[in-house]
Order: C-alpha cells, then sequence, then structure tokens
C-alpha cells in the first residue's frame, strides 16, 4: 500500500496536491469538485488589498491624490467595484466552502502596504473566523523608487508577515517571488517573522505594448513545466536550512512534476495552470500517474522521497552549485560540431 500523505501547515494531507489560488475556487461547485477529484487541499482565491481599501474609501482617496501629478494613475487599477467578491462577500464565500467540503481550505490575502493604511489586516483575522484552516499571504510588489533599497523591501516583507501573524492564530504561509539578493538569507527572516510556510514563486506578471493603440496591456500565459526549475532550485537549497514548509507552485503540471518537487523538499505541491488549461479531472490522471510511478520505482510513502535530492546530500553546496554551473555551459554543443 502506497502511502500518498504528507503534512503542511500542520495539517495531515491525504497526498501532496494542493489547487492554488485561482478563480476557478469562485465557485463552490468547482470546490466540490477538486476535492472529489483528488484535490488535498485548496488555496481560495486572493482577497486584494486593494479590494478592501477600496470599499472603505482609502484607494479612491490615494488614487485621487496621485492623479493631480500622474493624469494617467487612475487607469493602473481595474475596476474593483465589480470585481466578482467584495471583501465581505469574500469572508462569506469562504465559510461557504468550508462548509461544503472536508479538505483544508486556506484563505489568500494578497497586499504589501503597511504604515497607517493596514485595515486590510484586519480581513486576515476575518477569513480565519470564517473557518479557513490556514493563510496564505502572498505579497507581490514590484518596488519602481530609486531611493528604496533592497533591505528597505526586505524589511517592509518581515513587518508585513510580522503583523499577519500576530493578528491571527492559525498557520501562515507567505507566497513571493525569487528576486532577492539572498534568498537563503530573505527565507530565514520570513520564518522568524512568522511564516510557517514558504510558498515558491509567485509568477511575474509581465505587461505587453499595444503599438497600434500605444498602450500597456495585460498578458497572462498558462504555466509550462519549463517554470518548475527556478523552484526545484531554491526548495533544493532551502530544505536543508529552515524548518517552515516549503510549497512549489508555477510549473506543476504532471505526476513527474510532482515528483520532482517532493525530492526537491516540497511538503506539497501546488496547481492551477494544468487545471485551466485540461480541467478539475487532470487532478485525477496525475495522482493515478503518481502512484504507478511510486509502484515501479519501489516507493512506499511520498515522505520517503522528500528532500532526498535537496542539498542536504551535497557536502559543499557551493561548490556543487558552482560545478554545475560549469557542467552546463561546457555540455554544450554546436550543430553538427564533433565532441
Amino acid at each position: 500500500m502506497i502511502d500518498l500523505t504528507t503534512t503542511y501547515l500542520g495539517l495531515k494531507l491525504r497526498n501532496p496536491l494542493v489547487v492554488s489560488a485561482s478563480p476557478l475556487t469562485e465557485n463552490i461547485e468547482n470546490i466540490q469538485r477538486m476535492e472529489e477529484a483528488g484535490a488535498a487541499a485548496i488555496v481560495m482565491h486572493s482577497l486584494f488589498e486593494e479590494q478592501i481599501t477600496l470599499e472603505s474609501h482609502e484607494l479612491d482617496r490615494h488614487l485621487s491624490q496621485g492623479a493631480e501629478s500622474y493624469s494617467e494613475s487612475l487607469s493602473y487599477f481595474p475596476d474593483l467595484t465589480s470585481y466578482n467578491l467584495g471583501p465581505e462577500g469574500y469572508v462569506e464565500h469562504v465559510r461557504r466552502a468550508k462548509q461544503a467540503v472536508k479538505i483544508p481550505i486556506i484563505g489568500s490575502l494578497n497586499g504589501v502596504s503597511m504604515g497607517t493604511w493596514t485595515n486590510w489586516i484586519d480581513y486576515a483575522r476575518k477569513i480565519q473566523d470564517a473557518g479557513a484552516d490556514a493563510l496564505e499571504l502572498n505579497v507581490y510588489y514590484i518596488p519602481t523608487n530609486p531611493e528604496m533599497t533592497g533591505e528597505h523591501v526586505e524589511q517592509l516583507y518581515c513587518h508585513l508577515v510580522r503583523a499577519v501573524k500576530r493578528s491571527i492564530r492559525i498557520p501562515l504561509a507567505v507566497k513571493i517571488g525569487p528576486c532577492f539578493s539572498s534568498m537563503m538569507y530573505m527565507g530565514r527572516r520570513l520564518e522568524q517573522a512568522g511564516a510557517d510556510a514558504l510558498v515558491l514563486f509567485n509568477r511575474f506578471y509581465q505587461p505587453d505594448f499595444d503599438l497600434e493603440s500605444l498602450t500597456v496591456v495585460p498578458h497572462l500565459n498558462f504555466s509550462s513545466s519549463q517554470e518548475l526549475l527556478l523552484r526545484l532550485h531554491w526548495v533544493a537549497i532551502l530544505f536543508p536550512q529552515l524548518n517552515a514548509d516549503l510549497a512549489v507552485t508555477g510549473g506543476v503540471h504532471s505526476a513527474t512534476d510532482t515528483l520532482k518537487a517532493m525530492m526537491a523538499g516540497a511538503r506539497v505541491a501546488m496547481m492551477t495552470s494544468a487545471l485551466l488549461k485540461h480541467g478539475i479531472g487532470h487532478l485525477q490522471s496525475v495522482l493515478r500517474d503518481l502512484v504507478k510511478w511510486m509502484a515501479e520505482h519501489d516507493y512506499k510513502s511520498i515522505h520517503q522521497m522528500q528532500g532526498s535530492m535537496s542539498h542536504w546530500a551535497v557536502a559543499e553546496p557551493a561548490a556543487f552549485e558552482r560545478g554545475n554551473y560549469l557542467r552546463v555551459l561546457s555540455s554544450y554543443r554546436l550543430r553538427g560540431q564533433v565532441s
């Protein structure tokens, strides 16, 4: 009997497949179908800081002030008044989702602001009180101020994590991007600030230019398995160094991707793009292939493989990284070149 169970954020999960935040979770029937298809837990779509501050009229005030200097500033934000669920509606949706399924429901809060503009953090507690088993804080911040140092950015992240963690009793996962000068140091700082898990990585959504209308337009592509490599690299490095759980998100499309994530040291593998492309039933195919591979390779449990290909198995990680870099470069041969 193959044991697919894993633990994440103190929760025992029936397998490592977790549905990450997406519009799919806006529908309760979809959430029920995810559970039936084998999802071990579900991260709800995000409640954005901007939605909360708009409701309290603060966003409108700040944007109006900015518009005095930048006429186009108001166009940077979508029409959040028409967003499917407002803040209170989101909290109620979490409550309904929790009542509809037996698997863990993880709320998702997306924001960056600190200082006096912190009323949105109160919603972390409201999501908890609605029954969420854990909270995922998605910090998506691109600094554009030339006076803002890397240290300042890191401090902002840590202050935010600490503030959210203080407001809740449930476990906290922090979803971040890869653009830190020292990911290892930042991982430890976030753990010390209260992160119970790190989710690697949120995707850097880059807009495109429309040359006919001369406008900047949103541009979204589904992830591919190729994007998994960056996540595997950093999970394998962080796994031996942190007590916090690690989750891989971005590039998980198959059982093979899931297995790689586990061997790197992840507790769970999160997927969205694969479900948007192939349907919720794709979860069943991934689980079936996962069990088949493990049986063929004599693995009895997920726990047995977790971290088996991390830097834990390397005596000198820095030398290994440098050596791998040299091997990659030297392995390339021009077409037709005789080796």
